[in-house]
């Protein structure tokens, strides 16, 4: 039989306690304030700590109202690539939005972060006059960038997570006319910032140009949410608009050489749709108010911080500046098991397992947002006490 791997393959998983399984949101993210940190699966209601809604503006009245706006004006489908027909205004207003706000000179939109990435490394991995490209990313690098980079023809070496030396020591043995350091703003799965002020200073010493994934920065980091940009300069920035800001898609922000080199080289980017034009106006609506609206991403601090402090002193939790809290369980069968124990007490907190983290580091990620109150917090530190310790 063709394929027969398939079955051995995932009953490897479920032995392993590694199978997954999707879970249908049969409603979520209600309009009223008081409900928007619900969802209900299976007819139950749980509180959600699992969402990447961080600032709460999934279903925002103004988001809303801008996405019909954009469904009038310029209808939901771009219906071509960007370089035949489908490149809108509700586009370039969108880029323009970025660019100002990020301080960057050009923007290109994508329809999703994993796409851009792969985009962005499998084209500049091109290999030109013998010259291969070489490219060092953090251990904790995103799967889209560790994708792209396999895609690519240039020579990849991986750095020991945040550390600058071994980062250092690396650039050194190895030099080349095309280098290029990665590395995410904020680590998806961890939390925790990346040194963004010294990698950019070891660019600068090595004329290596900086990308920084900055989906789980954007919107949250910042006194008006440009996340790794408030910090230092990168050459590039990538980011998704599926989750502080509360759309889809995502973009890369960079210089007009980079720009023009991906609108005519960049596969990813010349053969797919554009991604919607009412989406684009919708996303430029949800920038102005994460722009504006500081107490957001205050309150996600105060509410972590209280989280930590009701945490029990035995509890391993990784240290975050994010919105992001990993408990680290370690066995994948016991971190289902607590995940399962939370949920029964109708807190909905996901199980992180091998190949996303490391083996032996499943955990819980817990993603506190603005629309969680100080009863939710102390409800999931009481039950996580009880469940863990």
């Amino acid at each position: 039989m063709a394929f027969d791997f398939i079955d051995e393959k995932l009953n490897e998983q479920r032995a392993r306690f590694l199978f997954r399984q999707r879970v249908c949101i049969e409603q979520g993210d209600q309009a009223s304030s008081d409900e928007s940190q619900y969802i209900t699966v299976n007819g139950k209601s749980y509180l959600n700590f699992s969402s990447n809604d961080y600032l709460g503006l999934n279903n925002h009245p103004k988001i809303n109202k801008a996405m019909s706006e954009g469904v009038e004006r310029f209808g939901l489908c771009s219906s071509s690539s960007s370089l035949v027909t489908g490149f809108h205004y509700a586009h370039q207003a969108l880029e323009d939005t970025i660019c100002t706000w990020l301080n960057k000179s050009h923007c290109l939109l994508f329809s999703s972060g994993f796409s851009a990435n792969v985009a962005l490394f499998h084209t500049l991995g091109k290999k030109y006059n013998e010259h291969q490209a070489h490219f060092f990313l953090d251990k904790l690098s995103h799967a889209s960038m560790i994708d792209g980079t396999r895609a690519s023809e240039a020579v990849i070496k991986r750095f020991a997570h945040n550390d600058m030396n071994h980062l250092s020591t690396l650039l050194n043995k190895q030099k080349s006319p095309n280098t290029l350091i990665a590395s995410e703003g904020v680590f998806s799965m961890d939390g925790d910032q990346a040194k963004v002020n010294e990698l950019a200073i070891l660019a600068k010493q090595h004329d290596a140009m900086l990308f920084l994934d900055d989906a789980h920065s954007i919107g949250v980091i910042g006194n008006q949410g440009q996340g790794s940009a408030s910090i230092a300069n990168a050459d590039i920035t990538m980011a998704t608009f599926g989750k502080a800001i509360a759309t889809s898609g995502a973009f890369l922000a960079c210089d007009k050489n980079v720009f023009d080199y991906l609108v005519n080289f960049g596969r990813h980017y010349i053969y797919s749709t554009a991604m919607s034009p009412a989406l684009a106006w919708a996303t430029k609506a949800s920038i102005e108010i994460i722009k504006n609206e500081q107490w957001r991403r205050d309150k996600i601090q105060e509410l972590s911080e209280l989280f930590i402090k009701l945490l029990d002193k035995s509890v391993e939790v990784i240290k975050s500046q994010s919105s992001i809290h990993a408990i680290i369980l370690g066995d994948e069968e016991k971190t289902l098991l607590v995940s399962e124990q939370l949920k029964q007490a109708g807190l909905w907190v996901t199980a992180i397992r091998p190949p996303t983290v490391a083996h032996n580091s499943s955990r819980l990620r817990v993603t506190i947002c603005s629309n969680h109150n100080h009863n939710n917090i102390k409800l999931l530190a009481e039950n996580i006490n009880k469940v863990v310790v």
